[in-house]
């Protein structure tokens, strides 16, 4: 299944938690903190949204930063994704 955000909506998927801290220490998956780093791998096409243009920033492939508490989940053919909002990202990461 493929997904096709609308308005302002973006479709990402979680980076993995780092399994060993700087320290050397191996977490548990109990340990691991939800990374609040992801993918983008679709997003909406923008425009009028609540009376307000708005204009994409973000483009499939970017990797970002979003709120802790943003969006919807949900399984896609096997994998979790989340579908926010453009505003709920917070940066775009550039390596």
């Amino acid at each position: 299944m493929k997904l096709k955000p609308l308005a302002d909506r973006v479709v990402i998927k979680q980076v993995e938690a780092e399994e060993v801290t700087k320290g050397g220490v191996i977490l548990p998956n109990q340990a691991k903190e939800k990374p609040q780093e992801a993918e983008v791998l679709a997003v909406g096409p923008g425009g009028v949204v609540e009376g307000k243009e708005i204009t994409m920033y973000v483009k499939a492939g970017d990797r970002v930063i979003y709120s802790k508490y943003a969006g919807t989940e949900l399984k896609v053919d096997g994998e979790e994704v989340i579908i926010v909002r453009q505003n709920d990202i917070l940066a775009i990461v550039e390596q």
